[in-house]
């Protein structure tokens, strides 16, 4: 149970990361502040997981992502979390409805557009990613069909284990 972590007690849930594990050949856990950098540009899957309990909260995948003209995959994909590109849906609207059902971070919240005015709600959306600071791991994929072919995987063995996002 190395790769998940030792917190994780359920033995349901370890069953399940287990399974999910043997799936794929997977990356170190990297905190996401960290890991955009480290990302491959291969499409893939992505999987955020909660540091503090180390349950996997979100399963992604990332294709080519080529409209720029060079391969973006896992990295472009994580990279649109910085800024929240996608403030609806997915990981970063549950992002955003954990953090604001946090007292403490929607006053600090307050506070920044007390003293610094408005921002907009990309930016709020990136500091609820920021304050929800997850882990990632990464599994490449030769093309997109196959990274969605494991998401779908992962995503069916993981549900009902406390997903983010519905």
């Amino acid at each position: 149970m190395g790769w998940v972590g030792e917190r994780v007690r359920d033995e349901g849930m370890s069953d399940a990361y287990l399974a999910v594990e043997d799936a794929a050949s997977w990356s170190e856990w990297l905190a996401f502040d960290e890991a955009v950098p480290w990302a491959p540009r291969e499409p893939g899957v992505y999987l955020f997981r909660d540091p503090a309990s180390q349950a996997v909260v979100h399963v992604g995948m990332a294709g080519e992502r080529a409209a720029s003209g060079r391969p973006r995959g896992l990295r472009g994909r994580l990279a649109t979390y910085r800024t929240s590109q996608d403030a609806v849906g997915g990981f970063v609207e549950a992002a955003l409805d954990r953090a604001l059902a946090d007292p403490e971070w929607v006053a600090r919240r307050l506070d920044d557009l007390r003293s610094h005015g408005p921002r907009r709600a990309r930016q709020w959306a990136a500091a609820a990613v920021a304050h929800a600071a997850p882990e990632v791991s990464w599994a490449v994929r030769p093309e997109r069909a196959d990274a969605k072919l494991l998401a779908d995987q992962v995503e069916l063995l993981l549900r009902p284990h406390g997903l983010w996002t519905r």
